[in-house]
């Protein structure tokens, strides 16, 4: 079997932009595989166009391989560009042996270890009263490991956003969720890496001793030993690595016991290929797989059967709003959310289709909001 094409899909997707890849062979078989590099999906796409040059005649069977051969082929290797680009034709790689071999993904990755995805909804109304009804909701239809909203101030209008009144704001409602949930709810909190070391602190200080199960990037990843300083500040679990684009990423969060949950991207970090590197890393760790999975069916799906492979397996993200109304248009064929998870699928591959004919929407530029404060400064969305 040789490769034939390697075709990117930089379109836009029902709500947001898209970056598909699908990768031909001269038997018919074909993977599809998902880029995670949000925002910057022409990029990627300028990549996946450079190695298609040198994959056509390859054998995608050799998978392991040819990850190697695109990581290591350039002198300034790595970087979450050429990672987004490798991950989306990793996993349309597995997706192509699966099928060749008639199995599903996970069977490639050890077999299955569970029979059902447990996942971690988001709350989608504001902080508040409302937000204490939802995660109620979720607990009602056995969802009981959420993430809550939080005070994100002039994010959406005028791009204000002021760490100390919004941390304020959202301690005090979380606070309130604990009392209303109780102790069964699993709860924790995504501050998308807007703190410093000090703001994260106090934040974490403002709350009794479990508000919290966990929360997630309260500061940016750059500098380790950042991490390390916050650590030492409280003793909430963090929740950390959806923005790393390696292994090498992950080295110091595991080894110096800086996250408590990997965050793991499998369409940044390198695909099937080196997300079951990171997860056996981490089992020495007894640290469990968060995965973050905030894209289409084929990132869920690839998601799915990597959490269903690895022992070591906490909860799943999923967007509920797109779980309640997939889209069968583009995705004939893909994972449905069912009660509270996702059931692990038994066809051979990744278990989803799409339609090319309907990737017919162009890209439409998007720019994520450029944060400022009241000083005028910018922030980090």
């Amino acid at each position: 079997m040789k490769i034939t094409d390697v075709k990117p899909y930089a379109v836009w997707v029902g709500h947001r932009n898209q970056m598909l890849v699908k990768v031909e062979t001269d038997e018919g078989i074909y993977g599809w595989g998902e880029s995670g590099f949000s925002g910057r999906e022409l990029g990627v796409k300028g990549v996946v166009e450079h190695y298609r040059e040198w994959l056509i005649g390859k054998d995608p069977m050799r998978r392991g391989a040819l990850w190697q051969e695109m990581y290591r082929s350039q002198y300034f290797e790595g970087g979450r560009t050429l990672t987004a680009a490798i991950s989306a034709i990793d996993i349309a790689l597995h997706d192509i042996v699966g099928k060749n071999l008639g199995v599903p993904v996970y069977e490639l990755l050890g077999g299955k270890n569970r029979e059902q995805i447990p996942v971690f909804a988001t709350t989608r109304t504001p902080y508040g009263p409302e937000m204490i009804a939802e995660a109620r909701d979720f607990m009602a239809r056995g969802i009981t490991a959420f993430r809550m909203s939080y005070d994100t101030m002039g994010i959406d209008t005028d791009g204000l956003f002021e760490p100390r009144e919004s941390m304020a704001n959202s301690a005090e409602w979380l606070v309130k969720t604990r009392e209303a949930l109780g102790n069964h709810a699993v709860i924790g909190i995504d501050y998308h890496h807007r703190l410093n070391v000090a703001e994260a602190a106090s934040f974490c200080q403002m709350m009794p001793s479990h508000t919290l199960d966990f929360i997630e990037e309260p500061i940016r990843d750059e500098t380790p030993e950042a991490y390390e300083q916050l650590r030492a500040l409280t003793d909430i679990p963090f929740a950390i690595g959806e923005e790393f684009a390696s292994k090498w990423q992950f080295l110091p969060y595991i080894e110096r016991g800086i996250t408590n949950f990997a965050r793991v991207d499998i369409c940044n970090v390198g695909g099937f290929t080196e997300s079951m590197k990171v997860a056996g890393w981490a089992e020495i760790h007894y640290i469990d797989l968060m995965p973050h999975n905030p894209l289409g069916p084929v990132c869920t799906a690839a998601s799915v059967h990597l959490g269903a492979a690895v022992p070591n397996f906490s909860w799943l993200e999923v967007n509920m709003e797109r779980a309640e109304n997939p889209n069968d248009e583009i995705f004939p064929e893909q994972i449905l959310f069912e009660g509270n998870g996702y059931a692990v699928p038994d066809g051979p591959g990744l278990g989803v289709e799409v339609d090319e004919s309907k990737l017919n929407e162009p890209l439409k530029f998007w720019e994520p909001p450029h944060l400022h404060r009241r000083d005028g400064s910018h922030t980090n969305w």
